[in-house]
């Protein structure tokens, strides 16, 4: 049997934050996704406690605002992927507006932080979500293009084939081989 789930993302994240929050006995104040004021100092070893129970769910406490602001866009960039109406914005002007910083300032921290520029992160995620359905739906290429927005097939492939090494087809025929020699 198979279970598919749908969820927020944002508001799964917000409700784990407020779970170990609430448990750990911690008032605070969730300004964003990736901030929260605590309304009271920790000592070390109730720090030491919440990142406990927050690596369980694989978040991390980070001491760097700006580390905390390119999660926030890796964040705000995967919704944005997600999101046909976001992409009617372009994705520089989308992130400056809900950021409020300048593109040129988010860009250069990316960058920085990450040693890729956002424009080849983005790449990188269309293209895993393009495996993802690829791997997971019956969709055909020019269905998988669509529904991330590429101008064509053959630009998804091109990216495709930059980024993995391998033709969507090639993918594609891998992963049936590997059903057919591997079947649940």
């Amino acid at each position: 049997m198979t279970l598919y789930l749908k969820y927020d993302l944002s508001q799964t994240y917000k409700s784990v934050i407020e779970f170990v929050l609430k448990n750990a006995n911690i008032e605070y104040n969730l300004v964003n996704l990736n901030e929260v004021q605590l309304t009271t100092p920790l000592e070390l070893s109730e720090k030491v406690e919440l990142q406990d129970q927050l690596s369980t769910f694989h978040i991390e406490i980070v001491d760097d605002p700006k580390l905390s602001l390119v999660q926030r866009m890796k964040f705000l960039i995967d919704l944005y992927l997600k999101d046909k109406e976001a992409q009617l914005r372009n994705v520089s002007d989308f992130l400056a507006e809900e950021l409020d910083y300048s593109y040129a300032y988010l860009s250069s921290l990316f960058s920085e932080a990450t040693f890729t520029s956002i424009e080849s992160f983005i790449i990188l995620r269309k293209v895993e979500m393009a495996k993802e359905l690829l791997l997971k739906t019956s969709m055909s290429l020019t269905e998988v293009a669509f529904e991330l927005n590429y101008s064509s097939v053959a630009h998804l492939s091109t990216q495709f084939k930059k980024t993995t090494g391998l033709t969507p087809s090639a993918f594609q025929r891998i992963i049936q081989k590997r059903k057919s020699m591997f079947p649940n």
